[in-house]
């Protein structure tokens, strides 16, 4: 009798133990398979410095390991739809419509928003201090041949500033347009040196003010609105894709954790957030 006691008890710990393990095993996160999750990005969250805070935090919490290719918007998009990238991270909604069209992207959600605004030369040849019409400063611009530094690279910045001048119906050529071929932080500084104007988003203008000799002299013009997007790369339509690795990260970025940090990005060092977050609202709510 005692060794079948015994015997009972013994089976009824090694029950426990078991579903105790079991329980243990379910909660740990399970280790990604595919690690690397290649990121296209305009670079405005790279050069800000956002992606250098958010990449460690989703790293940790994952386990996937992220390469940001901060190309601009424009190619990011083209990596996107020749399946070049697992997830993209971009500000040119009307450009990132067609990719969702044509089932090369998906699960594509709103992120945060900031803004553009027109910098120059504090001496302000062109006159345009203070005007809250972006189309009228760029008119003024034209018409007197101050130098404009353009990215000239198919960037969201560059597509905001083609559209811009599209609305003044004028056509940027001559010696006063250079187009640099390059990122933010590249075409502000050629700028700077310049003495010219050029477009840009506000996060990066803040991260390299104390570098540049250029002041925002425009801003607040509902046109210079610049909102931001992540989406997936379509996994059915391109196989090499990372579909678990480009799903977590959509799904990171809308996440509490990570509008929080979006959130509060910047606000030590400036004195005012570089982005707003977004998730869970319409374009139309930032109208």
């Amino acid at each position: 009798m005692k060794k079948v006691r015994f015997v009972s008890g013994l089976l009824a710990v090694l029950l426990v133990f078991g579903l105790l393990v079991g329980c243990s095993h379910t909660q740990q996160p399970q280790a990604p398979v595919k690690k690397e999750v290649i990121l296209a990005t305009t670079t405005s969250t790279y050069d800000s410095g956002l992606l250098d805070v958010l990449i460690p935090v989703f790293e940790e919490q994952t386990g996937y390991m992220v390469k940001p290719i901060a190309v601009g918007t424009g190619k990011a998009l083209k990596m996107g739809d020749n399946g070049e990238a697992d997830v993209l991270l971009v500000h040119a909604p009307d450009a990132e419509i067609p990719l969702v069209e044509n089932k090369s992207a998906i699960n594509r959600k709103l992120v945060m928003h900031n803004d553009f605004v027109v910098v120059g030369p504090s001496g302000d040849p062109a006159g345009i201090k203070g005007l809250n019409d972006v189309a009228e400063a760029f008119k003024s611009i034209y018409e007197k041949q101050c130098l404009f530094i353009s990215r000239g690279d198919d960037s969201g910045t560059h597509k905001k500033e083609k559209a811009i001048w599209g609305k003044t119906g004028l056509t940027p050529q001559g010696k006063f347009y250079q187009e640099a071929g390059a990122g933010m932080g590249q075409t502000l500084k050629i700028a700077s040196e310049k003495n010219g104007y050029t477009l840009t988003d506000r996060a990066t203008y803040l991260s390299l003010k104390e570098n540049l000799a250029l002041e925002i002299l425009v801003e607040g013009d509902p046109m210079l609105m610049n909102i931001y997007h992540v989406m997936q790369v379509n996994p059915e339509k391109f196989d090499k894709v990372n579909a678990d690795g480009g799903k977590a990260f959509v799904d990171f970025m809308v996440s509490e954790k990570a509008q929080k940090i979006i959130k509060d990005f910047g606000k030590d060092k400036y004195g005012q957030p570089l982005f707003f977050p977004d998730a869970g609202k319409s374009e139309d709510q930032l109208k």
